[in-house]
């Protein structure tokens, strides 16, 4: 149970803490959300590496694909339910789109994992090219789709 601290902030931006009974209100349903979503997620990202896998030196491409369009469709999400500003989207969407579906189906780990794997292959150049470019792309990613995004709304007003 989530009890306000006078000055505190809210970590999810979807709590007010000065509505008394937000700021006690139980979590269990913002964890289910956040579990189905990360079960989501994560399976679709499993999916895919099943379908694009990497041999053991090779480039890690569907890793850097999955991040980089998980990252795209985080800069969406946020534009769509942070700044579009016409109703409050409902509480649980957050947590369960982005923290579950695309928190589970973007994998630091993975990176991390296949990173150490080029090294330890001898593939040094490989490695940072990767570490690199995933980082340039997931950046990019989001920052695109959110600029993309705000344009496609204002054109709509």
């Amino acid at each position: 149970m989530t009890r306000p601290v006078s000055g505190a902030e809210a970590i999810d931006p979807d709590v007010d803490l000065h509505v008394p009974a937000q700021g006690t209100e139980p979590q269990g349903r913002v964890l289910a959300a956040v579990a189905a979503g990360g079960a989501l997620g994560a399976s679709a990202r499993y999916g895919i590496s099943l379908l694009w896998p990497a041999g053991a030196g090779a480039f890690p491409w569907a890793t850097l694909g999955i991040n980089a369009s998980g990252c795209a469709l985080i800069g969406v999400l946020m534009v769509l339910i942070s700044e579009e500003g016409r109703t409050a989207p409902h509480p649980l969407l957050r947590p369960f789109a982005g923290v579950g579906v695309l928190g589970g189906f973007t994998t630091f780990s993975t990176y991390a994992l296949d990173f150490s794997l080029l090294l330890d292959e001898g593939r040094a150049g490989r490695a940072l090219a990767y570490a690199g470019l995933t980082v340039v792309s997931a950046l990019g990613a989001v920052w695109l789709a959110a600029a993309v995004t705000r344009r496609a709304l204002r054109g709509r007003r």
